[in-house]
């Protein structure tokens, strides 16, 4: 009997498991005009942005959360490493010059994010 619980219970702690980092909600999309605030804290909200091609944005980066691997965003397609200090702002100028959608990513890679570029 023992031996049935403990397989009932290692089966859910799998698809626990599973939904919590495979199963990622779609979150919908914010429009940016030439100004977007992003709070760093637990990740990034919001999470998606969406920009126009060839419109300069300014990313507004706030980081509340002290957690090393969020101190520093990346978004390589724009050529982006930068460093974020606790508990300030940080601004990045960027002009898409190509449609499509583009990760952003903290410095070890756990925390993600989109920009649609339409």
């Amino acid at each position: 009997m023992l031996t049935f619980f403990v397989n009932v219970f290692g089966a859910g702690l799998m698809i626990f498991t599973y939904w919590f980092f495979f199963m990622k909600k779609e979150e919908k999309a914010v429009e940016a005009e030439s100004r977007l605030t992003i709070t760093v804290d637990g990740g990034y909200t919001p999470n998606v942005i969406q920009l126009k091609r060839g419109q300069k944005t300014t990313l507004a980066f706030f980081r509340k959360d002290p957690s090393s691997c969020l101190e520093e965003v990346v978004m390589s397609e724009f050529k982006i490493r930068q460093f974020l200090p606790l508990n300030q702002t940080t601004d990045i100028v960027i002009t898409p010059k190509e449609t499509g959608t583009f990760d952003i990513h903290c410095g070890m890679n756990m925390y993600h994010g989109k920009i649609e570029v339409v």
